[in-house]
Order: structure tokens, then C-alpha cells, then sequence
């Protein structure tokens, strides 16, 4: 996987995050640096963590795999894409909820890099500098996210679906990349 991949899947794995920081934004009465790095280091933190979960539990499996693997990319990205164009649509609004406290970062920032989980699987299968990778995502996520509590605390909800949207319309472009590179397509 190029490097100007990885940064696009960066910033689409960065989505969900950047959309919980735009709510973050919201609820908090002030925001300094100080928030906005909590945010991001939580995010960017889980967002790099999770792709080496992924790829240590696809990497066991790699050597039974290896024919299909770009079908079980594409399946994933795809999944995980759909999933959060379909959440990009629905009306109802999160609880914005102003807590920086462990507990409280600690659930949003696993619910947030689930999908990545997902995309460390995918990197077992595909020839991606893993290093590299986290780096990427975990930086990028990191940025979004300190943008994203800007963002919220200035423009309120009005970019957290189109995130979301955009987040997922991202991931479901790179699975299909994938597939049709494998295919001898491109």
C-alpha cells in the first residue's frame, strides 16, 4: 500500500473521531490546547493502537488465507464504510457529553478505533509498512481531533454527518481499490 493510500485511509479511519471531537467541542463551556490534546492524544492513541491488535490476529491466520485476502479486505472496508454512511444519515444526535476524565476517553476512544481494529486485520494480508501505517493513522487522527473540538466548539453539530459520510464513502473506495488492483485491473 503507497503512502498517499495510507494517508487517505488515515483520514478516513479519522472520521469517527473527528465527529466525536465536533460533540466534545459542543459541550465543553472553554477549550484551550490543553482539551484539545487530551482529545486527540485518547483518539490518535487508540486509533494507532488498534491496526497492531488487528494485524497480530490477521497475521495467525495469513498463511491459510493468503487467495482471498483481498476479497476479505474489500469486505471490510466495505462493512465498515456502509456502516458509517448509514450512521451519516440517521437524525438522532449524540449526547454531548463535556468529560475528559479516563472512564469517559477511555469508552470513546475504543468505540471510535473499532473500525481500525478491522483495518489491521486487512494490513496482515497486503504489503503495508506497519509502522509506518500507525504512525499515519495515529497522527492524522490525532490532528483531526484536536481540529474537530474546534470545529464543534465553534460551528456546533453541522459537520458531524458530513464527516461521517465522507469517512465512510473513503473506506468503501479503498476496498473496492483493493479488490480491483488484485484483480489485475489496475
Amino acid at each position: 500500500m503507497d503512502h498517499f493510500t495510507l494517508l487517505i485511509l488515515a483520514v478516513g479511519l479519522a472520521m469517527d473521531a473527528f465527529a466525536v471531537s465536533i460533540c466534545k467541542g459542543l459541550s465543553l463551556p472553554k477549550i484551550s490546547w490543553k482539551e484539545s490534546a487530551i482529545v486527540g492524544i485518547w483518539f490518535g492513541g487508540f486509533q494507532a493502537l488498534m491496526p497492531v491488535i488487528g494485524y497480530l490476529l490477521g497475521n495467525q491466520f495469513e498463511d491459510k488465507i493468503t487467495s482471498v485476502d483481498h476479497w476479505i479486505a474489500f469486505l471490510l472496508l466495505g462493512w465498515i464504510g456502509l456502516n458509517m454512511v448509514k450512521e451519516s444519515f440517521q437524525k438522532e444526535e449524540e449526547e454531548a457529553d463535556c468529560s475528559l476524565q479516563i472512564g469517559a476517553m477511555l469508552i470513546l476512544a475504543i468505540a471510535t478505533s473499532i473500525d481500525a481494529l478491522a483495518v489491521g486485520i486487512t494490513f496482515a494480508f497486503l504489503q503495508v509498512d506497519l509502522i509506518f501505517a500507525i504512525t499515519m493513522i495515529g497522527v492524522v487522527t490525532l490532528g483531526l481531533s484536536m481540529i474537530g473540538i474546534y470545529v464543534g466548539h465553534l460551528f456546533g453539530a453541522r459537520y458531524q454527518h458530513k464527516a461521517e459520510l465522507f469517512g465512510g464513502i473513503v473506506l468503501i473506495a479503498l476496498g473496492v481499490k483493493i479488490l480491483l488492483e488484485h484483480l489485475g485491473v489496475f
